[in-house]
């Protein structure tokens, strides 16, 4: 019993800490961050869409002034599902999205401490779990841009890789243990997906590395880690198909590849500024960099170590941590240009300091090692080590109190963010390509006539149906204020009805042509045969996965 209640003690204390820069979330109102007011408003759209009974909301009615737009299909949505989750049992919207942050900010150190004690030790797992949540840049994404996906996504690297070394320990070879533990695995790479696809492909590289590693060390060259590791990652993209597939190849549509066209060539690093850059609130072209002073301490310990080392593997982890740590800085910088003009995908990313992501994680792996090993391996005794440790800690914490809240707060009433709303997103890069960026103003109607005499009455209105009674004097065109997006079709007395959406004075807006007489009209959103097919793969990945839960329980039973 006391053996439980001290394998307890270290994580509660870790959510204890990592408490202290969390309570500017406890004040009343939104944090002001760059996102922060079009994430809460987004969260209401999709709240809006899930209380009308669409399980994946991809389109959110109330933006752009209330024309509607696409976002929600391109916007990850796991934090958007949490979320509504909180709203639903009575938190209001901004607490909502507060709640989301608090959770996975303490949830990603206790991955990181999961993953690196099970592997190198219970010191070294606190070390770096205070580094991976104590980094400048994680205060950047929950104080100064409130990057609520970025933020969440720092949950799933180190719980990904705490399952890759359980799937890879031949004491692990039983078909039941490997069965629950690739389940695991596939749980936890849909939910990285479903937080922050780009930061995914980021990470693709190194689960790759970390999976070859793993196969020639611990593994021991089995094809069957590979077999395992490879099938389980596969179903974590089938569960998160229903997002990802439509992301992706729907994105042809929207004006993102204009939009982020070339933007990165002015967003890189100077070298400099991850060594240090100040703290500060200002715009993506002026917030601090820099990997902090504890991280390059962290560094240096795990260069000094790899060097003095015997354990071929330890130092073959290390060497390779070193040189992807490298070339996340390198990708940031000038120096890598040429690259970014070369991998036009990468450009998608927008801004290169993105993969501060990728070198916060692995200055916490080096770090925790380093100096975790560092304090264990000195000729001190064990009362000097026990204070070394501690002091190690402390410093690492209480260094970045400055950054602890955000500039300032937003305060406005719960109608505000479930309204009508003029925003989409920062650049409009989801906005459809026959559209503008952004409109103007709000529509007069919901519904308009624009040739002809017609009366239009509006009788349902919800974010993806609306129902419309017409009663036409004369054939008329009629201007539904919805911008169009492959999915929306317009029905008249149940018969489809020829969109245009090209028409110069109304651009990307929904025409059609009514004949005379008294008209039911429905103009309704739905999926696209690649949105059902996405779907399909998604549900029959959750019931493969089901089937292989339940038989791995019942073989277990008849053993």
């Amino acid at each position: 019993m006391n053996r439980i209640r001290m394998q307890w003690i270290i994580p509660v204390a870790l959510i204890v800490i990592s408490i202290l820069p969390l309570m500017a979330f406890f004040r009343a109102g939104l944090p002001l961050g760059h996102d922060a007011q079009d994430h809460v408003v987004r969260i209401a759209n999709f709240y809006s869409a899930l209380s009308e009974g669409i399980i994946v909301p991809r389109w959110a009615g109330n933006l752009n002034w209330g024309y509607g737009h696409p976002v929600l299909m391109f916007l990850y949505p796991l934090s958007s599902y949490t979320a509504s989750l909180f709203h639903f049992i009575g938190f209001s919207f901004v607490d909502a999205t507060k709640a989301v942050f608090i959770l996975a900010y303490i949830a990603s150190l206790l991955s990181m401490y999961l993953w690196m004690s099970t592997v190198w030790g219970k010191r070294a797992g606190v070390i770096g779990a205070l580094l991976y949540g104590f980094a400048p840049y994680r205060f950047v994404d929950m104080y100064v841009r409130m990057a609520i996906g970025e933020h969440m996504a720092f949950v799933f690297p180190p719980l990904i890789m705490y399952f890759f070394y359980k799937l890879s320990l031949p004491k692990n070879k039983d078909p039941g243990t490997k069965n629950y533990i690739g389940i695991g695995l596939s749980f936890s790479f849909a939910a990285f997906i479903l937080s922050h696809n780009a930061i995914v492909i980021m990470f693709l590289p190194v689960f790759a590395l970390y999976g070859i590693y793993l196969f020639f060390t611990e593994a021991k060259k089995s094809l069957s880690f590979i077999l395992y590791l490879l099938s389980f990652i596969m179903l974590g993209f089938g569960l998160s198909a229903f997002f990802w597939v439509p992301a992706f190849f729907e994105g042809k549509y929207t004006l993102r590849e204009i939009v982020t066209a070339g933007e990165a060539m002015y967003r890189f690093v100077p070298w400099t500024w991850f060594i240090y850059s100040p703290w500060n609130y200002g715009g993506t072209a002026t917030l601090t960099k820099s990997l902090g002073i504890p991280q390059w301490i962290g560094i240096t310990s795990a260069i000094i170590l790899m060097w003095k080392t015997r354990d071929k593997k330890l130092r073959w982890f290390l060497s390779g941590s070193c040189l992807l740590l490298v070339a996340s800085l390198f990708i940031m910088t000038p120096s890598s240009e040429i690259i970014w003009k070369n991998i036009t995908l990468l450009q998608n990313f927008q801004f290169p300091w993105r993969f501060l992501s990728v070198s916060v994680f692995f200055c916490a792996v080096l770090g925790g090692i380093g100096v975790a090993f560092g304090i264990q391996d000195g000729k001190f005794k064990i009362r000097t080590k026990n204070i070394l440790f501690v002091a190690c800690c402390i410093c690492i914490v209480l260094i970045t109190i400055p950054m602890w809240h955000p500039k300032d707060y937003l305060i406005h009433d719960e109608s505000f963010y479930s309204g009508i709303y003029s925003g989409t997103t920062d650049t409009g890069e989801s906005s459809p390509i026959w559209t503008t960026r952004f409109m103007e103003h709000t529509a007069p109607n919901p519904m308009e006539v624009i040739s002809g005499e017609a009366l239009i009455e509006s009788k349902k209105r919800m974010s993806t149906f609306h129902e419309y009674h017409v009663t036409a004097k004369t054939r008329a065109e009629l201007l539904e204020n919805t911008l169009f997006f492959p999915g929306w079709q317009i029905r008249v007395d149940g018969i489809r009805a020829g969109i245009q959406y090209q028409d110069p004075n109304h651009r990307g807006l929904m025409t059609f042509w009514i004949d005379e007489g008294e008209h039911t009209v429905q103009v309704k959103y739905a999926d696209t045969k690649l949105r059902t097919s996405a779907n399909y793969i998604s549900i029959g990945s959750i019931i493969l996965l089901g089937l292989i839960g339940i038989g791995t329980l019942l073989w277990i039973k008849r053993r």
